[in-house]
């Protein structure tokens, strides 16, 4: 068993134009100052972190180590969400995801999938370069409008859409392997991986490569209806990331896990700041101990209610307060006696030599 290591704070839902969420230092600083002990940095923003220069300099990423090592900070895991996503998208969701591009790119789907994709290689070879073994990101969806069987579909379809997508994926696998770092998806809906059956589907798509592993998310896997602790289980060899997201799910006689179209505050489904909601973090973290997962404890702050400075503060000690140090010796090692092979034969009665009358 090994302790878990954190907190950590993923940045992107507190990167903005304003002190202290303007510069990697002033980042740095502040969640320093909660008690974050490592920071997971999306590869969006080239003013807080540049992830092109990153892949092919080494001074560059010195730089950023030796910054955040000034307020007692590491990077967990450097984050494509973004840039995953836009590697496959539906055409229902174009327009939608088109800003996450460059403006020359944006009216251009094969472009912005060329461009994603390098970015992806960029982000392998800067994590090797930061001496990071995890990446965080996600898949992009070609299946996600057909979630639902209705109307009836041909499982030609699927297969297709799952196929595709591992052929996209592959070579960047590949580039990951050879820089040694893990691809972690986060399994979330509206990806094609967003559970289980679909991270299988997808695995077994890509010839089971040792590089694709999962990024644990508890709270989507809450509103999904889903087992997150026999989650961790069945699939505890291949994660390699964990976000502290909190969620609770109230259905009502009016809607449940579809939510109506309503906004986050009012669907029975609802990402909350950590302890406020229902994930049992306790069997969590317990889990995760016993398998041995000794990667990072990642604060990712989503709520409907609370301010996010608030459960940034709040999320920090949530987390410390969760890990549990493991131990190195058993509970009941101090009456061990020894394991000699002819007592161990004799405490089971083979030795024994029968009476003769």
């Amino acid at each position: 068993m090994k302790t878990l290591k954190g907190p950590g704070l993923f940045l992107s839902q507190f990167i903005g134009d304003m002190p202290p969420f303007n510069t990697l230092k002033n980042l740095a600083r502040w969640a320093s100052g909660l008690g974050f002990r490592a920071l997971q940095i999306p590869c969006n923003h080239p003013a807080i972190f540049d992830v092109e220069k990153a892949a092919s300099s080494q001074s560059y990423c010195d730089e950023v180590t030796a910054l955040l090592a000034r307020y007692g900070l590491v990077i967990s895991e450097l984050s494509t969400h973004l840039e995953g996503q836009l590697l496959a998208v539906h055409p229902a969701y174009e327009l939608a995801f088109r800003d996450f591009a460059p403006a020359a790119l944006r009216d251009d789907p094969a472009a912005r999938q060329l461009w994603a994709a390098e970015k992806l290689q960029q982000a392998a070879a800067a994590s090797e370069k930061l001496g990071l073994k995890s990446h965080a990101t996600f898949s992009g969806a070609l299946a996600w409008p057909y979630f639902y069987p209705w109307p009836p579909r041909k499982e030609a379809l699927i297969d297709t859409a799952f196929n595709e997508l591992a052929a996209r994926w592959k070579p960047i696998l590949d580039c990951f392997d050879r820089h040694g770092v893990d691809v972690c998806y986060e399994l979330h809906p509206s990806e094609d991986l967003h559970d289980g059956v679909t991270f299988d589907r997808f695995l077994a798509a890509v010839d089971h490569h040792p590089r694709c592993n999962i990024l644990f998310d508890p709270s989507h896997m809450l509103l999904q209806q889903m087992d997150y602790l026999t989650f961790i289980d069945l699939y505890h060899p291949r994660i390699k990331a964990f976000h502290v997201k909190d969620a609770e799910f109230t259905p009502s006689g009016r809607s449940g896990v579809y939510g109506g179209y309503q906004p986050w505050s009012e669907r029975p489904g609802r990402f909350r700041s950590p302890g406020d909601g229902q994930i049992d973090f306790k069997g969590i973290f317990s889990r995760l101990a016993q398998y041995g997962y000794d990667g990072w404890a990642v604060l990712e702050w989503e709520c409907c209610l609370k301010d996010a400075e608030s459960g940034a503060r709040e999320g920090a000690q949530f987390i410390s307060e969760h890990i549990i140090p493991v131990s190195a010796r058993a509970f009941d090692d101090f009456a061990a006696t020894g394991s000699e092979d002819n007592s161990i034969r004799t405490m089971l009665g083979l030795d024994v030599e029968p009476k003769n009358d």
